[in-house]
C-alpha cells in the first residue's frame, strides 16, 4: 500500500513531526486559552487537517494508478482487502475533518477549550492528546456510561 498513516496513532490523532515549531507547548502556569494557547490549537488542527488531506490525495492518486486486475485471485483479494481497509480509514478521517473544523469554529467563537456539557475548562494535557474534544474526561465518561446503559434496554 503506497499510503501510511505515519502522523496518527491508532486511535486517528494526530501525531505532529518532530521539529516543528516554536517548541511552544501550552502550560497550566498561564491564562486558560489564552491567544497564544489558541494559536497553538488553531495551528495543531490545521496541521492535523492538512495531514490528512494530504494522505486522501495520496491514497486518490495511488487509486488511479493501481490496477485492481490481478491474474492470481488470492493477490486480487489481498489487493481488495488493502484498498477496503484504506478507504474505511479514509472514510474514519472525512468524519474527523468535520470535527476538526468545527473545533476551529469553537476557536473563532471563543468556546474552544471548554465543555459543551459543564461549561468547565477541558484540560490541556486531553486537548494535547485530542485538540477536538468538546468535553471533560469526567463528562466524556457520564456520557458513555449513560449510552451504555440506554443501549443495554
Amino acid at each position: 500500500m503506497a499510503t501510511a498513516l505515519n502522523h496518527f496513532d491508532e486511535s486517528a490523532n494526530f501525531i505532529p513531526p518532530a521539529g516543528g515549531g516554536d517548541g511552544y507547548r501550552p502550560g497550566v502556569d498561564e491564562p486558560f486559552m489564552n491567544a497564544r494557547q489558541l494559536a497553538y490549537f488553531r495551528d495543531k488542527l490545521l496541521a492535523w487537517k492538512d495531514a490528512i488531506l494530504r494522505e486522501a490525495q495520496g491514497t486518490l492518486s495511488q487509486l488511479q494508478v493501481d490496477s485492481l486486475r490481478e491474474a492470481d485471485l488470492t493477490d486480487r483479494a489481498s489487493s481488495e482487502t488493502d484498498w477496503s481497509i484504506e478507504l474505511r480509514t479514509r472514510d474514519r478521517q472525512r468524519k474527523l475533518i468535520s470535527k476538526i473544523d468545527a473545533a476551529l469554529r469553537r476557536i473563532e467563537e471563543g468556546e474552544y477549550g471548554y465543555c459543551e456539557v459543564t461549561g468547565e475548562p477541558i484540560s490541556l494535557a486531553r486537548l494535547e492528546a485530542r485538540p477536538i474534544a468538546t468535553m471533560t474526561v469526567e463528562a466524556q465518561e457520564r456520557h458513555e456510561r449513560n449510552e451504555k446503559v440506554s443501549r443495554e434496554d
